[in-house]
């Protein structure tokens, strides 16, 4: 969207700018949008009390006469309209409030190219939008529509432009990206994402990360292919959302958790310093103590790095509402406190083992002036001295020891030199 409207002949600022414009990107999925939106809305107006207000996202698409009507809101963008959103400001006359454009979600069935390239370091490559699964908790579906592929050829297109600004990792993205080849631009059948990673590993980019991607569209030949390339790194991130599987079926989820275990351990065998990373929800309906203690023992066994934990929200239009009882909010909250601490010691656990060991890490930009981070191939966040010199650079370097709030302490390895400590040879 920004570089859409960089065509237009807008520029971007940083929020506290008084910029002309605001745009607020929501979310679904967590169950405060409302009340994060309303605190945006009065802290953009704050800086900039006759800025334009565009609310676009999820929940634009799904309750936009809701939004509309949220004091300073100016204009509600849903899923199909929130691209053309230079053309919606300019035919705004400058008195109106609230107006509000969000079609039939079913009737959006193109794929818009994008990616971000705001950032120096890390691209993120949409590949894949919208979602045909039907999870009983989920209103993605109904913000997003079907699941729509974008072409093998645009989206090399779209990687080589992002290498060209010279980026270092892509970062592939999508609703439902293992579900990649549905409903391609150009009518093509019998694609899938195994065929897509295969034409992107013959692209110059250092670095391609996949990001989320379900547990039973992570087939074998996707692990092995991942295991012997050059570009794609050692990192899946593989929502689980609960261990027992009476709560997977009653999620409406098409896997039972020994398949989720048997990708671990397929993972694990060929990628041994893989990092993996598990979605899950906690207090779903009619979820019992003893099947949460079932998914919390069955999350403790399994061999991964750290989890995403969230708290069950009830969502309008979505089968999880007829089941019951539901469970009260202090005891959900109990749970995802216990599973916090459970991933605190998974990724301390998963750093602790490559202690010691040598590997590359991408340094970022973004720093206090005083210390700089930076993650390995296998996603293993570093804490390094501020090095301009460093930014957007790939180095080995020795994982040394770990801070107390679990960054990884690093040497850093220069070619024709010894290893000097990260802190002497940075400064």
């Amino acid at each position: 969207m920004g570089r859409l409207m960089a065509e237009h002949g807008f520029e971007t600022v940083q929020f506290h700018e008084q910029p002309d414009v605001y745009v607020i990107n929501t979310c679904s999925v967590t169950d405060n949008a409302d009340k994060k939106c309303r605190k945006v809305i009065k802290e953009a107006l704050r800086y900039s009390p006759n800025a334009r207000i565009v609310i676009v996202g999820c929940y634009a698409q799904l309750k936009p006469a809701e939004i509309a009507g949220i004091p300073g809101v100016d204009l509600v963008l849903g899923a199909a309209e929130k691209f053309n959103l230079a053309q919606h400001l300019q035919e705004l006359p400058p008195n109106e409030k609230g107006r509000f454009v969000a079609g039939n979600i079913q009737s959006v069935n193109f794929f818009v190219n994008a990616y971000s390239a705001g950032e120096r370091t890390r691209s993120f490559l949409k590949v894949q939008d919208g979602c045909d699964y039907k999870c009983s908790f989920c209103t993605i579906p109904l913000a997003r529509g079907s699941s729509r592929s974008n072409t093998i050829e645009n989206v090399l297109e779209n990687a080589r432009e992002i290498v060209a600004l010279g980026v270092k990792e892509i970062v592939l993205t999508g609703v439902n990206i293992g579900d990649y080849g549905k409903q391609m631009p150009d009518g093509e059948t019998d694609i899938t994402f195994y065929h897509l990673l295969q034409a992107l590993d013959e692209i110059p980019v250092p670095r391609i990360r996949i990001s989320s991607i379900e547990p039973n569209l992570l087939t074998n030949e996707i692990i092995a292919f991942v295991a012997r390339s050059k570009r794609f790194m050692p990192h899946f991130h593989i929502p689980l959302q609960s261990g027992n599987n009476r709560i997977l079926r009653l999620m409406r989820r098409r896997y039972v958790r020994e398949l989720y275990e048997e990708r671990v351990e397929t993972i694990k065998q060929l990628i041994p310093h893989c990092c993996i990373g598990v979605d899950v929800i906690t207090g779903f309906p009619s979820e019992t103590d003893e099947e949460f203690t079932d998914t919390y023992n069955f999350l403790n066994r399994l061999n991964v790095s750290y989890l995403h934990v969230f708290t069950y929200s009830e969502r309008a239009n979505t089968h999880a509402l007829s089941i019951q009882p539901a469970v009260p909010l202090p005891v959900r909250q109990e749970r995802s406190r216990m599973l916090h601490i459970l991933s605190d010691k998974k990724r301390r656990f998963f750093y602790e083992q490559h202690l010691q060991t040598i590997r590359p890490v991408l340094f970022e930009a973004e720093t206090d002036g005083i210390t700089m981070n930076g993650f390995t191939d296998n996603y293993i966040k570093i804490a390094a001295p501020y090095n301009p010199l460093l930014v957007n650079e790939i180095e080995p370097a020795l994982l040394h020891r770990l801070t107390p709030d679990n960054l990884m302490e690093i040497e850093l390895l220069l070619q024709h030199q010894h290893h000097t400590t990260a802190g002497s040879l940075l400064q």
